[in-house]
């Protein structure tokens, strides 16, 4: 089978991203061909068909100049070179099928009117909450927020949605709203949600409901090997933005004076977070950074558990797999997919969101008890090896190919939704 992956960005970015090369070095080692097709970027890994790239455009921070505002929010809502780009892309390639991931902004969904003249089946795996939530998150200044899903995108403007300002709010808000009147996504024919949170948010909010999904994500143990003690100290690992709740997690932890902390990442409030630290649990915190995964990995085996407090309606982070997969158990939060991911008092514990009383207490808990943590930690693997496999993803990613690809264009749409 010929696989088209599209995405704006080629290189390993983000969780996006990471999981698009993860799942294209599964379908080479299946006997697949694999092809990219995104925006040009520096950072992008070679591609034989960057010829066909549209130029690259950064919209963070916007430009500066009013034609080049205007120029990024025509792109934003119809990049006609990403289409004429994968136009000439699918004549060569001639794929079977077509694996959209993050399009928005730089590429847009533009790129689907040439799927549709082609007649390529085209799938889409949801990252975020985009199609229905212009500012990607659900939150409304931090809080979590559900007014574009019960009243239509336009709640962006009205909230102020993007960064608190009027004018950037508008232009997501409109590009929604837009793109919903012209049907612009009507060429995707089956969407992958990692999560059932996210189908049920999509189904909510009206956004194809027909077509959703649940595909979860998935994790190579190979090369993963399990934490043989209960380790010391706890973990987190991810963006230090407000919405990941690590400021919770710094409260939380100065209850337990026993207890150590590493964080793992970077972000705009890693100096607030280093001030909070220092100021109520000295000494206790280390904050390393940027890791490559293996970094990571290490650091996970080498703690008590890893801590996912966060205060927004994650989808499915990579990191709570790739903890149970090191076999170490996980505390989180409610919201979101993550209390799909974690069984409550068998691999993890799932505590409310930002209750710094509460996540306290499940620190306390795992702190004081080792073999229970070990405990815990072994059935997480359990459940990783036996649910997130790579095998079983691959399975049901190539069986939706197959589904869509086996049926006339004109029928794809009334697929029926599955659970796999």
């Amino acid at each position: 089978m010929r696989v088209l992956h599209v995405n704006k960005y080629l290189y390993r970015r983000g969780g996006a991203e990471s999981y698009m090369f993860d799942l294209a070095d599964l379908q080479r080692q299946a006997g697949h061909e694999v092809d990219f097709f995104g925006m040009t970027h520096p950072d992008n890994e070679a591609q034989r068909l960057a010829h066909h790239f549209p130029r690259q455009v950064e919209l963070e921070p916007p430009p500066s100049t009013a034609l080049g505002k205007a120029s990024a929010v025509a792109r934003m809502i119809w990049s006609s070179s990403s289409r004429r780009g994968l136009a000439h892309v699918l004549d060569e390639v001639q794929p079977d099928v077509v694996h959209l991931h993050n399009i928005y902004h730089q590429l847009s969904p533009s790129i689907l009117a040439a799927t549709s003249e082609f007649g390529v089946p085209t799938v889409m795996t949801l990252h975020d909450y985009k199609l229905a939530c212009p500012s990607y998150q659900m939150l409304d200044h931090g809080k979590v927020c559900s007014a574009c899903i019960e009243r239509g995108p336009l709640q962006a403007a009205r909230h102020r949605c993007k960064d608190g300002a009027l004018a950037p709010s508008v232009v997501l808000a409109a590009e929604s709203w837009l793109h919903r009147r012209m049907g612009a996504y009507d060429g995707v024919d089956a969407f992958i949600c990692p999560s059932r949170f996210l189908a049920g948010t999509m189904a909510a909010a009206g956004v194809y409901p027909g077509r959703m999904h649940v595909i979860n994500h998935f994790v190579d143990v190979t090369g993963v090997p399990v934490r043989l003690s209960a380790g010391s100290g706890f973990a987190f690992a991810g963006r230090l933005s407000s919405e990941k709740g690590v400021d919770t997690l710094i409260t939380a932890l100065s209850a337990v004076p026993e207890a150590h902390l590493t964080v793992v990442g970077d972000g705009p409030q890693r100096a607030a977070l280093e001030a909070q630290a220092a100021d109520v649990a000295p000494g206790r915190v280390r904050f390393l950074g940027r890791l490559d995964r293996q970094g990571v990995l290490g650091v996970l085996r080498r703690s008590r558990a890893a801590v996912v407090p966060s205060r927004w309606n994650e989808n499915q982070p990579m990191v709570v797999l790739e903890a149970l997969a090191s076999g170490v158990p996980v505390v989180t939060t409610d919201l979101g997919g993550l209390s799909e991911l974690i069984d409550h008092g068998s691999d993890g514990l799932v505590v409310p969101a930002d209750d710094p009383r509460a996540l306290s207490a499940a620190l306390r808990t795992m702190h004081d008890e080792p073999g229970r943590s070990v405990e815990m930690g072994a059935r997480g693997r359990q459940k990783v090896e036996r649910q997130f496999s790579a095998d079983r993803h691959l399975g049901q990613v190539s069986h939706l190919y197959a589904t869509i690809a086996h049926e006339p264009k004109s029928r794809r749409a009334a697929l029926h939704p599955v659970e796999l």
